[in-house]
């Protein structure tokens, strides 16, 4: 990829940043303003961002260094350029959330650009989102979330990753990517204090879904 194709590619992204930022915002409010999810209080709290024009250049060189895209396979390929995360506290407030989304589909309102797919490295958590009828990817990295890929309509270059996680993977995501983005750490010690801090998240979710069980 050429210097002046990188510029041209970063200029139609900032030409359709305003529709992305009203997508991605609008998908945040409806979160937030979601009647059943409000009853049940099953979401905690909900973030949106848009992608960093200065991170857009360096994963383009990163990932598309050698490859010419077109303006087509740019919004095709990069289906992360908005983001909205949705946060919960324990394990079953993810059916309500799931339901939601899916339900959102189903009218149309959205169109998934693909599969929905959930992020684990426990068995327990894989069997879990399996369940919930989910293509699962187990990961050594010990990323947990889930992912969907929503547009307005099929034929829309807009497209917004919704990620949904508990809080404490939050914790474990965010200092992950402190760590390992954009380039991924070369300290031993770093890694390995990043896999037992994935125990703990994965132990306290596990004490906080067995507290709401226990209330309920």
């Amino acid at each position: 990829m050429t210097p002046e194709r990188l510029r041209e590619l970063i200029e139609i992204f900032k030409s359709k940043r305003n529709d992305f930022d009203v997508f991605a915002s609008g998908i945040r409010q409806w979160f937030l303003g979601h009647e059943v999810l409000l009853r049940k209080n099953s979401v905690h709290s909900v973030k949106y961002r848009l992608k960093d024009v200065d991170h857009l250049e360096g994963k383009l060189q990163r990932k598309f260094g050698e490859v010419d895209l077109s303006n087509q396979d740019f919004f095709a390929r990069l289906t992360d350029l908005a983001g909205v995360r949705v946060l919960h506290l324990h394990q079953a407030q993810f059916v309500d959330i799931h339901e939601a989304i899916r339900a959102k589909i189903d009218q149309n309102d959205w169109v998934l650009a693909e599969p929905a797919k959930a992020f684990t490295w426990d068995p327990e958590s894989r069997d879990f989102f399996v369940e919930q009828g989910l293509e699962v990817e187990l990961r050594d990295t010990h990323y947990t979330s889930v992912h969907y890929l929503v547009r307005p309509r099929a034929d829309s270059p807009l497209c917004c990753e919704i990620q949904v996680r508990t809080l404490f993977e939050e914790i474990w995501g965010e200092v992950d990517h402190q760590i390992n983005y954009p380039v991924p750490t070369q300290n031993i010690a770093s890694r390995e204090q990043l896999r037992v801090l994935s125990k703990l998240v994965g132990a306290g979710s596990r004490l906080l879904d067995s507290i709401f069980r226990t209330r309920e």
